[in-house]
């Protein structure tokens, strides 16, 4: 199952570690290298078109300039750098300038902690200054990293997305077929309470122009159900298609 990055601050609150779930990828792409892998478990997203704020990362900085909260304009600025390898320079700077305040700001908080007698606050402030120093130190390694997870990331939404629609659009056809044969069904009963009132070669000869419309009918029938199968087994080939894909993707990534 792939992993997804709980609500970071309420975990941190709570002083409790962020629940791993999604490995494969993570560990494809870190390899022996568990600092980096323990960073990436608590600070990359698995959706991050949802999880990541959406304001520029210029307000974002000025309002943790205030609140000193830095955990989204860093989140923001790791995805952004993630994205545009052209200016990853700028954004490491960036990144170890957050990281560096951030740093400042846990401190005091600590020391706070360590004062009023809170030794499992102050413990646990004391490991995220320890993540918090990592990430200034290795904020090349950990663009790197993001743009190779998020890059991924991106691709199966994006998959998923189509996924999604397939379903959609055979559950349409599905319930559309069956509101036909709902209809067909009643439209028979209808024709069959006329035929019983009728008599005489009338009635004969509506009997057997039933039983032809019967036998239409069933071809009809087996003719959506093929149709239906078919549709079926195609999503089925192009799931595992992509999945063999996506699997080949992740070998290449923690090959390179």
């Amino acid at each position: 199952m792939w992993w997804k990055k709980k609500d970071k601050k309420k975990e941190e609150e709570k002083g409790e570690k962020v629940e791993e779930k999604e490995e494969s990828l993570l560990e494809e792409l870190c390899g022996d290298d568990t600092l980096l892998y323990d960073f990436a478990c608590n600070n990359l997203y698995e959706n991050p078109l949802t999880a990541i704020s959406g304001k520029d990362l210029v307000s974002l900085i000025e309002e943790a300039e205030k609140s000193r909260n830095f955990t989204p304009a860093i989140d923001k600025a790791i995805f952004e750098g993630s994205q545009n390898p052209d200016e990853r320079e700028k954004y490491i700077k960036v990144i170890q300038d957050l990281a560096s305040k951030s740093i400042q700001s846990t401190e005091q908080e600590k020391e706070k902690a360590e004062k009023a007698g809170l030794t499992d606050r102050a413990a646990f402030l004391g490991k995220r200054i320890g993540n918090q120093k990592l990430m200034r130190e290795r904020a090349e390694d950990i663009l790197n990293l993001a743009a190779k997870y998020y890059n991924e990331k991106l691709v199966e939404l994006r998959e998923e997305s189509t996924r999604e629609a397939r379903v959609k659009e055979r559950k349409t056809a599905e319930s559309d077929e069956w509101r036909a044969k709902q209809l067909e069904d009643a439209a028979r009963e209808a024709r069959k309470k006329e035929i019983s009132k009728m008599s005489g070669e009338e009635k004969r000869e509506a009997e057997r122009q039933y039983k032809r419309e019967g036998l239409a009918a069933e071809e009809r029938k087996a003719a959506r159900e093929e149709e239906r199968m078919t549709a079926k087994k195609e999503e089925g080939r192009l799931d595992q298609e992509e999945k063999a894909e996506r699997e080949a993707r992740i070998k290449e990534l923690g090959e390179n």
